[in-house]
């Protein structure tokens, strides 16, 4: 199976990690391989054995299957009474287990007591974001009783708690790639974005438990015989005639929802939940993806370990302040259509292969009602893990003042451009302000913001760099480029040191360069040599800017 390009990446990216640090994380969408990934991580340290820990045994098959078919190696599955083979000689080559399995069993000290930690090189954990519960923690630490082993995360779009919990698991991040990146490099479709205001609704008086909305004041809430019926009649109204998914709040609201979809038209919903008969659930999915059942309404369990790329709404009938969680309800409907990305090798090559197909993008409907003091996630959210608080704000105003679907990709470009003319502009002002200064006097300054003087706005910080500080390699750096590393964050000085190492590579001026020009009111963004003659031609000129100096330049 050949790799996609972020997955070859990201795989080389994981192993330089790990000649320096001995766990490292890894972000990549849902959709967007991660099993494919970490089956090529087992391939390359091979012959080392491997244990894959996911948390729900709907994964567990899925992975073991995959892993197989990407690697050539027998994997076992150890869960319930499936016993994985651990005998010297005849020992399976990768382990996939369930977290609750691990802990649970043996002789109190749980089923992986069963396993010895030397005989692993590599612990993966899929769905790392639950890594820093305290199960995960005491797995963690009992096989790194083992010095040499190395462990890696991956994880979806995680939460900002989750962040900073992360940083506390692994000690670096060897790859970032998001559900913004996988639609601009045309892996995913689109995601647009409809908000439905619902009289009524309100959410303010609910509770919030564990970081999210308390589950029985949201199931109150939205089990009110009104409130559904809105929420189904306007579901009705947008989704047409495409398949679409609702996530409940409870199970009381799927089997109410999926009765009042089917008074409008008879056998068009079912419904399902994690007490639902095996058999029962395999039958509704399988007439789902026949085509045979037109809405699927759900409590808790098609949020993970379900692919059916066919779907085309994601109605949310469960608001929520996890970004973790909506990131794994929308990530139901991201995926193209079978083979549609597979041949085209560019990115726009594969847009426009997907704008061509019989599914262009996918909706995420939102209910809207009275918040109170809740901040609800909304795809905005997953969307912007790298894009700046001040263009998510301006994207979500557009999306709440619109009546219909708005692309949430082309939304929160635009804004980022809106956003960043804006600074562009204020930057104009002070350059022009700065010319006039320099005209009449010579000043100094004390303090320089090194992103003031490259132009460039600083990243926003993820949560697992919050404790991190940049090393005495990185401070050095820094500071031989005339830039003041005290005070400085670890995100934004490896921000920093990138922009170092363009400028490098692409012969532009030095930072020192850009300091004086930027003092003098000149463009930055120059090459090293362009820089050198206009700084001669300054001091030749006294610091001063004129006529003259501008027509000799």
């Amino acid at each position: 199976m050949n790799l996609r390009p972020y997955q070859s990446e990201a795989s080389d990216a994981i192993f330089a990690e790990w000649r320096e640090h001995d766990s490292t994380l890894v972000v990549l969408p849902t959709g967007g391989g991660k099993t494919v990934l970490f089956a090529d991580v087992i391939r390359r340290v091979f012959p080392r054995r491997a244990l894959v820990l996911a948390h729900r045994e709907e994964l567990i098959f899925q992975a073991r299957d995959k892993i197989q078919r990407v690697t050539g190696l027998h994997a076992d599955v150890e869960m319930g009474e499936y016993r994985a083979e651990d005998s010297l000689f005849g020992a399976a080559r990768v382990v996939v287990s369930t977290i609750q399995t691990q802990c649970s069993g043996g002789d109190g000290g749980g089923r992986m007591t069963k396993f010895d930690p030397a005989r692993f090189g590599v612990l993966i954990i899929d769905e790392a974001h639950h890594a820093t519960s305290p199960s995960y923690r005491r797995v963690i630490d009992y096989y790194r009783t083992n010095p040499a082993l190395k462990v890696l995360g991956v994880t979806a779009t995680p939460d900002r708690a989750d962040e900073e919990a992360l940083g506390q698991v692994f000690q670096s991040v060897a790859f970032d790639y998001e559900v913004l990146d996988a639609i601009h490099d045309g892996w995913l479709v689109p995601i647009e974005q409809q908000m439905v205001h619902v009289d009524g609704l309100d959410y303010s008086g609910i509770r919030t438990t564990a970081g999210d909305l308390n589950g029985g004041d949201l199931a109150a809430v939205l089990e009110a015989e009104k409130n559904l019926h809105q929420m189904a009649s306007a579901s009705l109204a947008i989704i047409g005639q495409r398949r679409a998914l609702l996530f409940t709040a409870s199970v009381k609201a799927a089997e109410t929802t999926a009765e009042i979809f089917n008074r409008h038209r008879e056998g068009m919903a079912s419904w399902v939940c994690g007490k639902t008969d095996r058999e029962e659930r395999r039958r509704v999915l399988s007439d789902f993806a026949a085509g045979k059942v037109q809405v699927v309404c759900n409590c808790g369990v098609l949020t993970e370990g379900f692919d059916d790329p066919g779907v085309e709404v994601v109605i949310m009938g469960r608001p929520t302040k996890s970004r973790s969680l909506y990131s794994q309800m929308v990530g139901r409907s991201t995926r193209p259509l079978p083979g549609v990305v597979d041949g085209p090798e560019t990115a726009e090559q594969r847009k426009a292969a997907i704008a061509a197909s019989a599914k262009p993008s996918c909706l995420v409907v939102d209910f809207v009602g009275n918040a109170g003091k809740h901040k609800l996630v909304t795809s905005a959210d997953i969307l912007g893990g790298k894009v700046s608080d001040a263009a998510l704000e301006l994207a979500l105003s557009h999306v709440q003042k619109s009546r219909g679907p708005v692309n949430m990709t082309e939304a929160l470009d635009e804004a980022e451009e809106e956003v960043r003319q804006q600074r562009e502009q204020a930057r104009i002002a002070e350059a022009a302000r700065r010319a006039r200064l320099v005209a009449t006097a010579r000043f100094t300054t004390q303090s320089v913001d090194p992103f003031d003087v490259l132009e460039l706005d600083p990243v926003k910080p993820r949560g697992w760099d919050q404790s991190r500080q940049l090393t005495e390699k990185q401070r050095s750096l820094l500071a031989k480029q005339g830039i003041n590393p005290d005070g400085i964050s670890f995100s934004q000085g490896k921000q920093l040191i990138a922009e170092i190492f363009r400028r490098w590579e692409g012969r532009l001026c030095s930072f020192k360069q850009a300091k004086v020009l930027r003092k003098h009111g000149y463009d930055t963004d120059v090459s090293f040599t362009e820089a050198s003659a206009t700084i001669d031609a300054l001091a030749k000129n006294g610091w001063g800017r004129n006529a003259a100096l501008e027509a000799a330049l």
